[in-house]
């Protein structure tokens, strides 16, 4: 699960992370309001305003309705409410949201942390992940902050420290002050750093996260340690013991049809095909996939409806898939392994008459228990829904639907 800035700054400075300090607001009113307390607090005289939506690249995105960034500079309380209004609303597009973006609901008031002083401020790169190959978590980090991360490790690989956790014997202090020192720091940047580190870490392990990104990291002109930006990914499998962090989710930054799909009990996730596909499991989703693309077709979502399917749950399959207007063909791909195979027919049917006249054609390929019964239910129905048994037949007659 997703968090925006504001809320992943909050979640760390709770576990003794420093960050920028923000106020969210969600209307320019609200943002000049924030700026006042926030030079209250903090004695900032500059502001920086960022839009909040799920995804990177704000900075050089643009706002469709008015052309500002994602990110911008206000120089004094003034400026404020209107460059909030001009980010406010507008739909913001970078080169993570593709071309539609992302309408902008809210904006992050905050203090400018790039103060003159004593040395240069220098941005940093870090970020704790699990690494599956070795089973351990793993910190990453570089002295190439600010910039594209992948970009970095495909030019200039050496300038990627990574640093494996043992997960019996969690993270040590030596391998803190190691990732310090090959980022150059020394003194009281170096001291901050270790801290910086030790308490993200905490964070990252509390939290049941599966990844977090903070880039950048700045060393301030006085030596502070501080998170700019922060990028928190939760596990949805460990939100049942984090009700407090599962109240985070924002529903208006995720696919509609991915939502209503969740609260129906399915795993789906859209894709940009042609064809679209419902089965039990997602191994087997996972080759009907492939099926779909051998046929000359594209596959237009992952749905797995799970092994327990029934007419409910198929109904709202088709209802979820049917919203997709570049949807030309369904395919039902169903092992009768947990659920029968005339059980899923009988659901197919119930669901084809609930929903009423169904324009496009659909394939049931039926195999496992019962398999010869369900393909009879389904042949018999009267219905515009075609039966299959092997993937052979399945996937002749996706290609014929496709190509008619």
């Amino acid at each position: 699960m997703n968090i925006h800035e504001y809320q992943a700054k909050e979640v760390l400075k709770g576990y003794g992370v420093k960050i920028q300090e923000g106020i969210v607001a969600d209307t320019p009113e609200a943002a000049h309001e924030a700026a006042v307390k926030l030079n209250a607090e903090t004695g900032t005289s500059w502001y920086v305003i960022k839009a909040q939506i799920h995804a990177g690249g704000r900075g050089k995105g643009k706002i469709n309705e008015t052309g500002s960034n994602g990110v911008v500079l206000a120089k004094s309380l003034d400026d404020v409410s209107s460059k909030a209004k001009d980010i406010l609303g507008g739909t913001l597009v970078t080169h993570q949201t593709g071309a539609e973006g992302k309408v902008v609901n809210k904006v992050l008031i905050a203090e400018d942390v790039y103060y003159p002083g004593e040395s240069e401020p220098k941005e940093y790169y870090l970020s704790i992940l699990l690494d599956r190959a070795s089973g351990s978590n793993v910190i990453m980090a570089s002295t190439e902050g600010g910039m594209d991360i992948e970009e970095v490790a495909e030019k200039t690989p050496e300038k990627i420290i990574k640093e494996w956790i043992d997960p019996k014997a969690g993270l040590q202090g030596f391998q803190v002050r190691k990732v310090a020192f090959k980022l150059g720091l020394t003194g009281k940047a170096f001291k901050e750093m270790t801290k910086f580190i030790a308490a993200l870490y905490k964070a990252y392990e509390a939290t049941d996260s599966s990844q977090f990104e903070i880039n950048p990291v700045l060393k301030t002109s006085d030596d502070k340690i501080l998170a700019v930006d922060a990028k928190v990914n939760l596990d949805d499998n460990a939100m049942y013991r984090h009700p407090d962090l599962a109240a985070l989710r924002d529903l208006a930054e995720e696919d509609p049809l991915e939502v209503e799909a969740g609260e129906s009990g399915l795993n789906y996730v859209k894709l940009d095909g042609n064809v679209g596909c419902m089965v039990n499991g997602a191994g087997l989703a996972m080759a009907t996939m492939d099926m779909i693309k051998l046929s000359g077709g594209e596959p237009a979502n992952f749905l797995d409806v799970g092994g327990g399917a029934n007419a409910t749950t198929v109904e709202a399959g088709f209802r979820i898939i049917l919203q997709d207007p570049n949807v030309k063909a369904i395919l039902i791909n169903v092992f009768g392994g947990i659920v029968r195979c005339d059980r899923i027919a009988n659901g197919v049917v119930e669901a084809y008459k609930t929903i009423g006249d169904i324009s496009v054609p659909i394939i049931v390929r039926l195999q496992g228990t019962n398999a010869e019964e369900g393909a009879k239910i389904i042949d018999e129905s009267g219905l515009k829904v075609q039966s299959a048994i092997t993937l052979k037949e399945a996937a002749e007659k996706v290609q014929a639907v496709l190509n008619s």
